[in-house]
């Protein structure tokens, strides 16, 4: 019985394991889970100014702005409220507010529909090729 039990446990931590590393693949292309949080967007106060990447920041493309993954990783950004998504490249650090995962140009924020509410609950999954 003993054997029993620890071999469900061990098939039971390799779910939770296989689960938590969820991978979607889209053709060649594939999106791993990261991170759950709320995002907010930015635009025309920062719009020509440069970026923690040094470029310039363009409201109107669609970037990012991430506290720690590295500048031009893309990520896949899903608006939980309607479950429409966008695929950014981070080239810019922040949010520095409490709770928040990323902040998102103005571009970006328009193609998840989240420009009205502002600050929406998202889930972020890196791009894979």
């Amino acid at each position: 019985m003993k054997v029993f039990s620890k071999l469900l446990l061990i098939i039971s931590v390799l779910f939770l394991i296989s689960c938590s590393v969820a991978k979607e693949k889209k053709g060649n292309t594939s999106f791993v889970y990261y991170q759950k949080g709320d995002a907010s967007w930015y635009g025309p106060g920062f719009n020509g100014k440069k970026t923690a990447s040094g470029e310039k920041f363009d409201m109107n493309k669609l970037t990012a702005a991430h506290k720690t993954l590295d500048f031009g990783t893309l990520v896949r950004v899903t608006n939980l409220n309607n479950n429409k998504r966008v695929i950014v490249r981070i080239n810019d650090r922040g949010p520095f507010k409490k709770g928040r995962v990323i902040d998102l140009s103005k571009k970006a924020a328009l193609e998840i529909d989240m420009i009205n509410d502002g600050v929406v609950p998202v889930k972020l999954e890196l791009v894979k090729n």
